[in-house]
């Protein structure tokens, strides 16, 4: 059966009921009303509600849905959720969700997502621990906008709550093989039983292997392969009274080679790749299956946590406590300059993160017609990340190229050492760009948040219900950055006044040129042939002073103009400037935030089938940290720093975190449950003030605050039951606006649509049940359909920026990223035979019209103007055995 209904679990964030006693309730709900789908008992404020009659916006998906769609893990969730997106980022430990289009972090490890993930009520703070293959669940729930009042950390856009099915009293056993293209072995067991007539236990584990989908011609191995596995264990203590012990430990384990970059735009230094023998794919065949790297990516991923639920009734309430500690350990390492060349070796890192959460909760009705919640939530964190980024032995003849080819063949790298030498009184021979050179970095970040919550519902009249709630949390990080650049080049500053009397030399000969090139209608620089012939031929040769004498005098009035400086265009290789590490005398790398957060929402009861409600919510995020080799100062701090003495060599400004992220949502719903159809209608204004934008710079990121973000959208879901076929429908409009975002990474958008949010999101989907003898076969089919959409605002890589990083000109940044667009239709099918024995047989297809896109594009790394990508997942089909017992 089909479940995408639009509901509400007003305590999942914890989920403030007993597992037992509503997976009780759900079962009863579905012997009573399970033609519609809306067979999901959940408990908003400890009232056992349906989807049907719970008043907040929240899409659930089944254990059922999970097997039949072949849901594997939370990227593939997006194909029955139509608001939910999903997309893979540079590591398997990198995954990025998006609620109504809002979303960020992930991929930068000092952002806490705007969508918070909970399991089993347990927060996870970052995607490295929560993308391992989904065990024995027995229900997602995607809770759409803000849902800070009940959840104490991070949900400023939405929350995915994932619930496994705990220990039962009777034994039970699941076993299920899967084989599948590109020698996919994927492998699961489950098993439950009771110890004692007050004791039971569960455990369950499982393998997924699969061959990778794209050919490296450059290692001669295949990447985006999955070899991954995990293992699970719960006890459970219930004295079927009043008192129940949850305990759930569990390990998981990834060691893949991914993600494959391809190259969607070439520049001249695509040339210079060739020129030195390395390759690189064809910007007009992305979706080739190959790639071209010259080490294999390195992606050792493990997680584990300890958690415990301890829930007591006493006197018509139920106190509730929930312990956990997780811990994260990710050694991920790519070729970043995504060719064969030789260029980068390597772009590695070493990050760990240690989470600590309790949770304590009190639930029930303080007297006829009022229930209350009111709890506490503390997290303590931990993060320490290492990066190191080195130039590989080909990176020098590779820059020399570059210079070459930029100066018309003036400059190279032994004639600019010998320039900055002589100036500098130092022996910069063979320095710039040497083998083993880069970026080493060390990071941490410590977080300590505290969270008091609370939610009353008053039933004002008969079938009218209002809703209060509100959430104070104190949240406080403190962070070091220290980086050492050994990259010499990027030392240097092109604007000293030592080389004054060279720029005036270089601008002085390019003036010439230029005016004689000019003169001559060229319509380029003139060669030194050129001027010469100019200079010497008697028809021109008396206009040659004059030009000389203009030359001369733009360059004597620009020599010491940054904005003039003719060596400007050799910043583009100077990626790795020098660190100024926090804290100092001018940042103290602490920052704190507090925030009440509230709901208020009228719910009515039109009759048994209809209900109507009105919400109006707000959101918080706290700061998040750029945990980057793109940390840099705020432009605001600069003249402190420079007084302070702590200006090194071309010290770039930007951010080192972003302020905190506050929403709100105005939301008015309708549900109806008539006989064999269940619509929902969501419509919603949706505002994000100080929205923690965070944009991959191809070496870093780039993490600022947009002034304002707003969304206008509706949502219209259901199911429809016709004996026994089963049609289910949802579909999503968005439109989507940067109210405010003057100082974005590719500078203003304000007033403009933010990228990577479609206008039109339609899922439909349909199976039908065949009964034959003691058996029914199944054929089931979904379709997802997303209106194209521009993939990103602009590239950093293409902006004018100043000596300080200022932006000058976001012309070119904009325009590049125009052509960079996505439309997704995605087909999944199956046709399964399930007998009434317990053993079920499917055979199935997930993209079944092998459509693939591009998921994220981004600056080239060492590679101006050139773009990269990411390519989507090509078709995949297999066959599952599967048996229950």
């Amino acid at each position: 059966m089909f479940l995408c209904g639009v509901a509400a679990v007003a305590l999942t964030a914890p989920v403030a009921v007993q597992a037992q006693d509503q997976d009780a309730a759900q079962q009863e709900a579905e012997d009573a009303d399970a033609s519609t789908g809306n067979s999901i008992i959940v408990t908003a404020t400890k009232r056992e509600t349906t989807l049907q009659e719970t008043p907040v916006a929240v899409s659930v998906t089944t254990a059922e849905t999970l097997e039949r769609g072949q849901i594997r893990d939370l990227r593939d969730l997006q194909s029955v959720v139509p608001s939910l997106q999903v997309g893979q980022r540079q590591s398997v430990a990198n995954t990025n969700f998006f609620i109504r289009g809002f979303g960020n972090g992930a991929n930068n490890a000092g952002i806490e997502p705007s969508v918070g993930v909970f399991v089993d009520g347990v927060y996870r703070s970052r995607t490295a621990a929560q993308i391992t293959d989904l065990p024995n669940v027995s229900r997602i729930e995607v809770l759409r906008g803000p849902q800070s009042t009940l959840f104490g950390k991070n949900a400023s856009a939405g929350v995915i709550s994932i619930t496994t099915q705990e220990p039962q009293f009777d034994l039970e056993a699941m076993g299920e093989f899967t084989y599948g293209n590109r020698d996919m072995v994927i492998a699961r067991g489950f098993v439950t039983g009771p110890l004692s007539d007050t004791v039971a236990a569960s455990i369950s584990g499982g393998i997924n292997q699969r061959d990778g989908y794209l050919q490296d011609l450059g290692t001669g191995d295949k990447t985006n392969n999955r070899d991954r596995w995990f293992v699970r264990s719960q006890l459970l203590f219930d004295n079927h009274d009043n008192f129940s012990a949850r305990f759930i430990a569990d390990y998981d384990s990834i060691d893949e080679n991914c993600c494959g970059v391809v190259n969607v735009r070439s520049s001249p230094a695509t040339g210079a790749i060739l020129a030195l023998g390395g390759k690189v794919t064809d910007p007009a065949d992305p979706f080739a299956g190959v790639v071209y790297n010259n080490f294999n990516s390195t992606n050792d991923i493990e997680n584990y946590g300890f958690s415990g639920q301890l829930d007591y009734d006493f006197g018509g309430f139920t106190l509730t406590s929930i312990t956990a500690y997780r811990n994260t350990n990710a050694v991920t390492a790519q070729d970043s300059d995504f060719s064969s060349a030789n260029l980068i070796y390597p772009n590695a890192q070493d990050l760990t993160i240690d989470t600590f959460t309790q949770e304590v909760r009190l639930a029930g009705e303080l007297t006829d017609g009022i229930d209350m919640l009111v709890g506490v939530f503390y997290l303590a964190e931990d993060v320490d990340q290492t990066n190191d980024l080195l130039f590989a032995n080909q990176f020098r003849p590779y820059a020399n190229l570059l210079i070459q080819a930029g100066t018309g063949g003036v400059f190279d790298v032994p004639t600019l050492e010998a320039t900055f030498s002589f100036f500098d009184g130092v022996n910069y021979a063979g320095q710039f760009f040497a083998d083993g050179q880069g970026f080493d970095e060390a990071y941490t970040l410590k977080s300590d948040a505290v969270s008091i919550f609370g939610q009353f519902d008053f039933e004002i009249a008969d079938g009218l219900v209002l809703t209060l709630g509100g959430n104070y949390t104190d949240d406080s990080k403190t962070f070091t950055a220290n980086a050492i650049s050994s990259d010499v080049f990027s030392s240097i500053d092109l604007d000293a006044p030592q080389y004054a009397a060279f720029r005036n030399q270089v601008l002085y000969e390019g003036g010439v040129a230029q005016t004689v090139g000019d003169a001559l209608g060229l319509d380029r620089l003139a060669t030194e042939a050129e001027i010469f012939a100019f200079a010497t031929d008697p028809d021109t040769a008396a206009f040659f002073p004059t030009i000389q004498a203009g030359a001369q005098a733009y360059a004597d009035a620009n020599m010491n103009n940054p904005l003039a400086n003719p060596l400007a265009p050799l910043r583009a290789l100077q990626f790795l400037p020098p660190f100024l590490a926090v804290p100092n005398q001018v940042e103290s790398g602490k920052v704190g935030d507090d925030n009440f957060s509230y709901t208020a929402r009228l719910a009515y009861d039109l009759s048994p089938d209809v209900n109507v409600y009105a919400s109006y919510a707000t959101g918080f995020k706290a700061s998040s940290i750029n945990l980057s080799r793109d940390s840099r100062p705020f432009l605001a701090d600069r003249a402190a720093i420079l007084n302070a003495d702590l200006g090194v060599n071309n010290l770039t400004y930007g951010s080192r975190y972003a302020a905190p992220e506050k929403s709100r949502v105005i939301e008015a719903g309708i549900k109806a449950n008539l006989d064999d159809l269940s619509v929902n209608l969501t419509v919603f204004d949706q505002v994000i003030k100080g929205f923690q934008s965070n944009i991959f710079t191809g070496t870093g990121f780039a993490l600022l605050n947009a002034g304002k973000q707003s969304t206008f959208g509706i949502e219209l879901d259901g199911v429809a039951t016709f004996g026994d076929l089963t049609i289910n429908f949802g579909g999503t409009y968005l439109d989507p606006v940067y109210d405010d975002f003057q100082n974005s990474s590719v500078g203003n958008l304000t007033g403009t649509r933010p990228a990577d949010v479609p206008e039109f999101t339609v899922l439909l989907g349909a199976q039908y049940e065949f009964d034959i003898g003691h058996a029914v076969i199944v054929p089931r089919v979904s379709y997802l359909w997303q209106s194209r959409e521009q993939l990103i605002e602009g590239l950093p890589g293409f902006l004018v920026r100043g000596p300080d990083g200022a932006i000058l000109d976001n012309t070119a940044a904009l325009a590049v990223a125009v052509p960079f667009t996505r439309e997704v239709n995605d087909l999944t099918a199956s046709i399964a035979y399930e007998c009434e024995c317990g053993v079920s047989l499917s055979v199935w297809s997930r993209n079944l019209l092998n459509k693939q896109d591009l998921g994220v594009i981004f600056d080239s790394p060492a590679q101006p103007g050139a773009v990269s990508a990411y390519p989507s997942d090509p078709r995949s089909y297999g066959a599952t055995v599967r048996f229950r017992y």
